[in-house]
């Protein structure tokens, strides 16, 4: 995790800019994580977002829930200074910078949200824990949805997400950045699984209503409620 911190401290400045160079719909991705948090706009909730990055997906859920309190989380010092001055005007938010795979599951929230973090992960029982830690983390009736990277079903499909996601780069960066810089990264930093299979795990821990809300090739949001259950997978 420490390489992955050192590259987002560096990287947080230009941030904004970068995301929606690389993620393919990346305004309609966040768009649809805020839109599934099922709870009446003047709701007081608590929400927490894990691996907060510069503070966009908090910004719309205050936006969209001008009572909540929210959490915002992230590895690297300079992800929350961006976050901080991007929140800087709503009063219920606090900031802890962590590593979003150790937070405090004591406490208990209406909706835990991430996006573009959990692929961090190294193996897919690092990737249950976290998702059974998040299912304790919370209320009954509460909400988990991740917008992240996933994988295929098939390696065909596989090279044909890993093709589509080269295409749309291609319209805004330079093809030998991709191929030297973004491309690599991903393979030496990323460890993303396959989204069928992390739908089972989260309906086995006990996630009701798991369902995929938006998708495009290798990006998608999804997630589910907790309505009680087992917590083993």
């Amino acid at each position: 995790m420490d390489a992955i911190r050192q590259h987002f401290e560096k990287e947080a400045a230009d941030f904004d800019r970068i995301i929606v160079e690389l993620i393919p719909q990346y305004t309609d991705m966040v768009r649809a994580l805020v839109a599934a948090i099922p709870f009446n706009g003047n709701a007081r909730i608590q929400v927490v977002d894990l691996g907060c990055g510069t503070g966009t997906v908090a910004k719309q859920i205050l936006e969209m829930f001008p009572h909540a309190e929210v959490t915002c989380l992230d590895l690297a010092d300079n992800m929350i200074a961006m976050a901080k001055a991007k929140l800087g005007s709503y009063p219920r938010v606090r900031y802890i910078r962590d590593d979003f795979n150790t937070f405090d599951s004591s406490s208990k929230y209406d909706a835990i949200v991430s996006s573009l973090a959990l692929h961090h992960l190294v193996t897919d029982e690092d990737k249950r824990r976290f998702y059974r830690r998040s299912y304790q983390s919370l209320i009954p009736g509460g909400v988990f949805y991740n917008a992240d990277v996933v994988l295929a079903s098939t390696e065909y499909l596989q090279t044909v997400y890993m093709r589509q996601w080269r295409d749309f780069m291609l319209r805004s960066v330079p093809e030998k950045e991709i191929d030297e810089k973004w491309i690599p990264k991903y393979h030496a930093e990323d460890r993303p699984a396959r989204l069928t299979d992390q739908l089972t795990w989260m309906s086995r821990i006990g996630f009701a209503g798991v369902d995929v809300l938006w998708k495009y090739y290798n990006f998608a949001v999804y997630g589910g409620t907790k309505h009680g259950g087992s917590t083993s997978c």
